[in-house]
């Protein structure tokens, strides 16, 4: 990665068609400077874009406006330099419309997923407006952030049954990415073999609770959305691919040359709110909820200890690398061209915002909020985050830590019904995050009390697991509750 700018002050410091018209409105901006942040006088205004429903970004989005951490560094920083900024949030479904706006000058700061982002890198170099990945929001080491889902009544059990199939999925995103590795891997060819419906999430959503779709591949929060709604269930994890999926955030070059304070006051806001997220959960998870109308409950699944997320601002190696691996998918697609991922990725901002520990975080890659605590059942701190979960008890503001999802099932059967309000556990074969209650269930007679019972987030992975374990079924939750010590 890139280490540029050393002269910058230290301060205390349909997708095509979107984005193909905007080579017009470039030299317009250009010109006259208008919506760039970087207009004469003593007021600027920064715009920013982002995503407020895709909950891995709310570091740099929806987390970040509501706590007005980036105000209040700008507000500082105005008071250094004499001049006053105002921001200008903007909220968007996609990160294909933010890399439209930021293209055409438009927009000086986004934040999107790994897939939209290199979109960002290929049309910010064709159409001479330079971008740069600047920061991480959030990210998954297994891609268990992307999911396909199916309805509730489907016969569907697995991706091999989706040849012939309408198959709803946002082209160019992370979880289409997604959808297409994991069919390539079964001999699918996801243009012949299926009919893919590019789709924006909600339309897709809706789409598929109406029959119009056979399956849906979204990203963070979309899967877990709608099966905590009760209209779909998981058909693949994403986490199966074992590829990393993040999150993070782009500026547009020439407003980082121009203000690279405005960029380290908004990496400094970024860094307080991902401490926020870390220190205040619960809090956190109301926050997002409030803002966007999604259940706190499926934000915390993503968002909170422990969660599918891991949020951390470093420019990881790993998911640089990722993002390198990413190209050629795009490619075939014909989205991108070539992508200079090291001359798009500068990590120098990064690196002054968190200081002289930047190295040491840059090299962990454990979740900062584990779920932790004392385990009220089986007993013991709640230390190993492979089988640690929680349960979320109605009309607390706490969690309850269980060492292992047996552990969860005791606890379940102490607290029926409506004494719980959500319950999470990590799927045994992918570690991915899930609900309780929409988890496929296996017992294993021959294993340890705490270990008897594990969950599973797709058939496909229960069945991978099974037969590893002979002797081992499958049963329902309401059976393994009933069956728990």
């Amino acid at each position: 990665m890139r280490r540029k700018h050393a002269t910058r002050p230290a301060r205390g410091r349909t997708v095509i068609a979107a984005l193909a018209g905007t080579a017009a409105l470039l030299l317009t901006s250009a010109a006259c400077g208008t919506g760039t942040g970087s207009g004469g006088g003593r007021t600027v205004t920064v715009h920013v874009g982002y995503q407020s429903k895709t909950i891995n970004t709310v570091t740099a989005g929806t987390l970040l406006r509501s706590l007005g951490y980036f105000e209040q560094e700008l507000r500082d920083l105005g008071r250094r330099d004499g001049v006053t900024y105002k921001v200008d949030w903007q909220d968007y479904a996609t990160g294909a419309p933010i890399t439209a706006q930021m293209v055409a000058g438009k927009i000086d700061i986004g934040s999107m997923g790994d897939f939209p982002l290199l979109i960002n890198a290929a049309r910010g170099t064709q159409l001479r407006q330079p971008t740069e990945l600047v920061s991480v929001t959030g990210y998954n080491l297994r891609g268990g952030l992307n999911m396909v889902v199916t309805r509730p009544d489907s016969k569907l059990t697995g991706l091999d049954q989706l040849r012939g199939k309408d198959v709803s999925s946002s082209v160019g995103s992370a979880s289409d990415g997604t959808l297409v590795r994991a069919l390539q891997q079964r001999g699918i060819d996801p243009d012949k073999d299926l009919h893919k419906l590019n789709q924006q999430p909600a339309v897709g959503a809706s789409a598929l609770r109406a029959g119009s779709a056979d399956a849906l591949s979204q990203f963070v929060a979309w899967p877990g959305l709608l099966v905590f709604q009760d209209n779909a269930k998981p058909l693949y994890d994403g986490a199966v691919l074992n590829l990393p999926t993040f999150h993070g955030v782009t500026v547009r070059r020439s407003f980082a040359h121009k203000r690279p304070t405005v960029v380290d006051a908004f990496l400094a806001a970024q860094i307080k709110a991902t401490d926020y997220l870390h220190a205040h959960p619960l809090a956190a998870a109301e926050k997002v909820a409030s803002a966007t109308g999604l259940p706190p409950e499926v934000v915390y699944l993503y968002n909170g200890a422990g969660g599918i997320a891991t949020f951390d601002p470093t420019l990881k190696p790993q998911l640089v690398a990722a993002l390198k691996k990413d190209v050629p998918v795009l490619a075939s697609a014909k989205l991108v061209g070539s992508v200079d991922v090291d001359a798009f990725t500068d990590d120098s901002f990064i690196r002054r915002a968190v200081g002289a520990d930047y190295a040491a975080q840059l090299a962990s890659t454990a979740n900062p909020a584990p779920v932790t605590g004392t385990d009220p059942l089986c007993g013991g701190q709640v230390t190993d985050p492979a089988t640690a979960s929680e349960a979320w008890p109605a009309g607390q503001e706490s969690t309850v830590p269980l060492a292992t999802p047996s552990c969860l099932l005791r606890y379940l059967k102490r607290h029926p019904g409506a004494a719980v309000r959500a319950a999470y556990v990590p799927d045994a074969l992918t570690g991915t995050r899930w609900f309780a209650g929409h988890s496929l269930w296996a017992e294993d007679p021959a294993a340890d009390a705490k270990d008897r019972f594990q969950p599973f987030t797709t058939p496909d992975n229960a069945h991978a697991w099974l037969a590893r374990h002979p002797g081992a079924h499958l049963l329902s939750l309401a059976q393994a509750v009933k069956e728990a010590p």
